[in-house]
């Protein structure tokens, strides 16, 4: 039996979804979080249990058990179960609700109602925990008198309450409300109450002679043509789903989406209720190169359809006047008798025959579209029974090879030592749920998550970085400040706020990060003088203060580094690490007497970033200058470490070093008098690395386990782990782990004996492997008895055993090094193997569609538009080739650009051709798609 405790609320919520998923219930018990407390029998017969501890972890546990119903969250459900417990839980203590509760209640659903304008679901378009939790967050409320207000909040009400059996909320126009009163009153006063309407109201039909019938221009439309019709009423449907349960019974009804493409404009999709509407299979039935099409902005509606969100039929491109708008119908739908949809109101349906509907389209000077939608789930059904045909196949094959005789392998040593790990792995919630080459960006998410790197914040694009992987930015400043004295660099640390004429001193900086500048408005309930801008970099903050401090060739050279924090209001996808609005960096700012001085400075900084990556994080990087259109906002030449994760066949900009030239001194009056006494402007320099550098980590040496992290930077280099029997217990087993951990610790390794006696050593095991962590230590009765210990490497999986004597820490230290080297040459090779050199264009697409890095020979790094041109023709080639889609809001492109041109640089015979414009080539330029 299941314990669960928490909150009276949310341990109610959670059994209901127990009830729901068809689970044995836990029994309750009292507790200030939400935990749930599962027994599990072991291998070796003991009964142990698993605690669980948080909504989120709860929640996972109950969807690892059955998929019937997804409960897991993302940032913004979390984001919103957090809020409505903070403010709806308070509102259910006591009998009932007084003015003060009200009003709270109030204002919680008028922001939720506003929140629902657009959104379907809280947190993700399919639902999740947050819509399930906060939904039986509002009925108890409800129970206890608050109002439910809002008919985006009473539809999504509606639809989560009939997924969890919760009741209804029965909503009446105001009209029925008026006529209903109107009626009691004349008829019988001392009547006793009405009985309650019922939950969905039912079906009526609408007379052709009502007036409400003839003020509607659809229909009358409809009529004008002849058109045999009918017309009924019916609660108000929002979505497909919920037409189909309010008046499903009337025949087959329509699913109408409007679609906004940027390159091909706007298009109104009528089709079957369970078709399968997915834009990018439109997209290439329709035959649209480079299209991307979205779901079109609500005020696209009222402007080009005259319909709001929720009401749109087919028979609203009426109101289409000047055909801005294509029409879609899916030709599935001309085999039914009778096809109903909405005459521009969601509480009405009007059915014609199908070919009277084309008929009503083409009327009003549209061309009608036809497609052949197939079934949700349809394409991979196919696939699947391809799939299991091809299996069968095969093993038909093999069994005729084998004489047909069934044969059974013997088993493998140790196979059943993996199974009880895997089994383990999935109890405690420490499997990946996603495949790294499959699904590589949710094996992202899940790994950062999962190795307790990330929590996520409830603001988009903030995050909070855990301890272990705050202690990876650690190790990188502890190296990275060790290097700053012999350069004679300083610490400094300067303010966070740039007043904006400060900020726009500079035009060309400022356009460079304009889109991305976060601004502060307000103090209190006052509005600022000025607005003040958060940092996006910190040239403008520094160089006044440069003013004041130089004023001869003595003050130079000024050497100053910092470790901040910057905002960048990114308005592209957010990902934790490489690209988040607020994140973590070091930036070094100089100014030299001589342009070779500033050089020289540019160029020792981009060495040390080239440690940071090769030396610590075990990441080969390709150094180099960025091209004209590439380079710095503002400044005179950029230098860039690029990396490259196989993975994903993608570069990474890991670190950039940049010569300012004299720009920002010009603008900000920094001058010196030279030895010549004659006055002089400065060279400037500034370089900075990012928290970047973590998920660059994550993503080059992860694995479908987790985390492997680099010996170099890994909080924790050996963990121990005790494995305990009848003959030896705890008591015995951990003086002898102690002894070994001070031992190794003495020798300079980070250790951590794990102790924690509520967890077996599978669950440590598949615990310590999801962290990454370069060398296990296994401790058990043999090895106690033999002074002996088992080591396991994570980066390989191969185990031995060795003897713990006096040779064991020397040993450990030596193998952190052959480790941290490894991984390296792993990687490099994996990145060699992908960097090619390409002379003509028709090779240049096809081999980024490999993953490739690319070296071409290149007419010179001034000539901007041409390399915009390749980037928009490798966009578009890309999208032609794959038949998909690019959301313009997306931070990664399938269009190649300019990297670097690399230091290192190929012999380039006299009389080269650029690849892409035939003009002389200069120089070979690398290019790859990036992050």
């Amino acid at each position: 039996m299941a314990t669960l405790s928490g909150p009276p609320v949310l341990t109610s919520v959670i059994l209901n979804l127990t009830t729901l998923l068809s689970f044995p219930p836990p029994t309750v018990s009292a507790g200030p979080k939400l935990t749930l407390t599962v027994p599990r029998s072991t291998l070796s017969g003991f009964t142990t249990s698993v605690t669980v501890t948080g909504l989120d972890a709860v929640s996972r546990y109950y969807t690892s058990l059955s998929r019937a119903l997804d409960l897991t969250g993302n940032t913004q459900s979390e984001s919103w179960t957090l809020s409505a417990s903070n403010a709806l839980i308070p509102l259910t203590k006591g009998k009932g609700l007084d003015e003060y509760k009200a009003s709270v209640f109030a204002s919680f659903v008028e922001c939720l109602d506003t929140h629902l304008l657009k959104e379907t679901y809280l947190g993700t378009k399919e639902g999740s925990y947050a819509d399930v939790v906060i939904c039986g967050l509002v009925k108890a409320v409800k129970d206890k008198g608050g109002e439910v207000k809002g008919e985006n909040v009473v539809r999504w009400y509606n639809t989560v309450a009939s997924m969890v059996k919760y009741e209804l909320i029965v909503e009446k126009k105001k009209e029925e409300k008026k006529a209903d009163k109107k009626a009691e009153t004349a008829a019988a006063p001392a009547a006793a109450p009405a009985a309650p309407a019922a939950a969905v109201a039912p079906l009526g039909t609408l007379s052709p002679d009502s007036d409400e019938y003839k003020s509607n221009v659809l229909l009358t439309h409809l009529t004008s043509l002849s058109i045999t019709s009918t017309t009924s009423t019916h609660t108000a449907a929002f979505t497909s789903d919920e037409l189909q349960q309010y008046a499903g019974s009337l025949g087959q009804h329509c699913k109408n989406i409007f679609l906004k493409d940027k390159k091909h404009g706007l298009f109104l999709v009528t089709a079957a209720h369970d078709a399968d509407t997915n834009t990018k299979a439109l997209a290439k039935s329709l035959g649209l190169t480079g299209a991307n099409m979205r779901m079109a902005p609500e005020d696209l509606l009222g402007k080009h359809l005259d319909v709001k969100k929720g009401s749109v039929g087919p028979m609203c491109i009426h109101s289409d006047k000047d055909n801005s708008v294509k029409f879609v119908f899916d030709s599935t739908l001309l085999t039914c008798d009778k096809i109903f949809s909405h005459p521009g109101r969601n509480d009405w349906s009007t059915g014609m025959a199908p070919v009277d509907l084309v008929k009503f389209v083409e009327s009003t000077g549209h061309e009608v579209t036809q497609i052949e939608f197939g079934k949700k789930g349809e394409a991979t059904q196919k696939k699947e029974v391809k799939a299991d045909e091809e299996k069968g196949k095969k093993e038909g094959k093999q069994q005729k090879q084998k004489g047909g005789k069934q044969q059974q392998e013997p088993k493998k040593k140790g196979e059943s030592q993996k199974k009880a790990k895997k089994e383990d792995a999935a109890n405690t919630l420490l499997a990946l749920q996603y495949k790294k080459k499959e699904a590589f960006a949710e094996w992202y998410s899940d790994v950062i998550v999962l190795s307790e790197m990330i929590h996520y914040y409830n603001i988009s694009g903030c995050y909070i970085l855990r301890p272990w992987s705050f202690k990876v930015w650690e190790k990188i400043q502890r190296w990275f400040d060790s290097k700053m004295g012999p350069l004679g660099v300083e610490p400094a640390y300067f303010p966070m706020f740039i007043s904006k004429s400060r900020l726009e001193k500079e035009k060309d900086h400022v356009e460079g990060f304009a889109p991305e500048v976060a601004w502060v408005t307000k103090s209190g309930d006052g509005d600022l003088a000025e607005p003040i801008a958060i940092r996006p970099t910190s040239e403008t903050i520094m160089y006044p203060a440069f003013k004041d401090w130089i004023s001869s060739h003595r003050d130079l050279p000024l050497k100053l580094n910092q470790w901040s924090n910057v905002v960048r209001w990114e308005f592209k996808n957010p990902t934790p690490f490489l690209r988040t609005r607020e994140f973590l960096w070091q930036e070094g700012h100089t100014a030299h007497a001589t342009y070779e001085e500033a050089d020289e400075m540019v160029m020792a900084a981009l060495e040390l970033y080239r440690g940071v990556y090769e030396d610590l994080l075990a990441i080969p990087v390709i150094r180099g200058y960025k091209t004209e259109k590439e380079r710095f906002a503002g400044g005179y030449m950029t230098t860039t470490c690029e990396a490259y994760v196989p993975t994903s066949g993608r570069a990474i900009q890991g670190a950039t070093s940049h010569n300012l030239g004299q720009n920002f001194g010009k603008m900000f009056e920094i001058s010196f008098q030279d030895k010549n006494g004659k006055p002089a402007i400065p060279w400037q320099t500034s370089w900075g690395i990012t928290t970047r550098t973590i998920g660059v980590m994550v993503m080059v040496h992860g694995d479908d386990q987790g985390l492997v992290m680099p010996p170099a930077v890994s909080p924790v280099q050996v963990v121990i782990v005790p494995i305990v029997s009848k003959k030896v217990s705890y008591e015995t087993l951990s003086p002898y782990c102690e002894d070994m951990k001070n031992k190794l610790e003495a020798a300079g390794l980070r250790v951590q004996y794990d102790d924690r006696t509520i967890y077996n050593p599978g669950w440590k095991f598949n615990h310590w492997e999801q962290k990454g962590v370069p060398v296990r230590i296994e401790v058990g009765p043999r090895d106690f008895d033999n002074k002996a210990c088992r080591v396991c490497y994570r980066y390989n999986g191969e185990k031995e055993d060795k003897s713990f004597d006096s040779e064991l820490a020397p040993f450990l230290s030596s193998k952190m090094d052959s480790i941290q080297k490894a991984m390296f040459e792993k990687v490099k090779k994996e990145r060699d193997d992908h960097l090619v050199k390409v002379t003509e264009w028709k090779d240049f697409t096809p081999n980024l569609e490999k993953g490739n890095l690319i070296l071409t020979p290149w007419c010179g790094p001034e000539f901007q538009e041409e390399e915009e041109q390749v980037k928009e023709k490798s966009k578009a080639e890309g999208l032609e080739r794959s038949g998909g889609e690019e959301d313009e809001r997306c931070a990664v492109s399938v269009a190649g650009k300019t990297l670097c041109i690399p230091f290192e640089q190929p012999d380039l015979e006299e009389g080269t051709k650029c690849f892409y414009t035939g003009k002389v080539a200069k120089c070979w330029v690398l290019w790859g798609r990036s992050y």
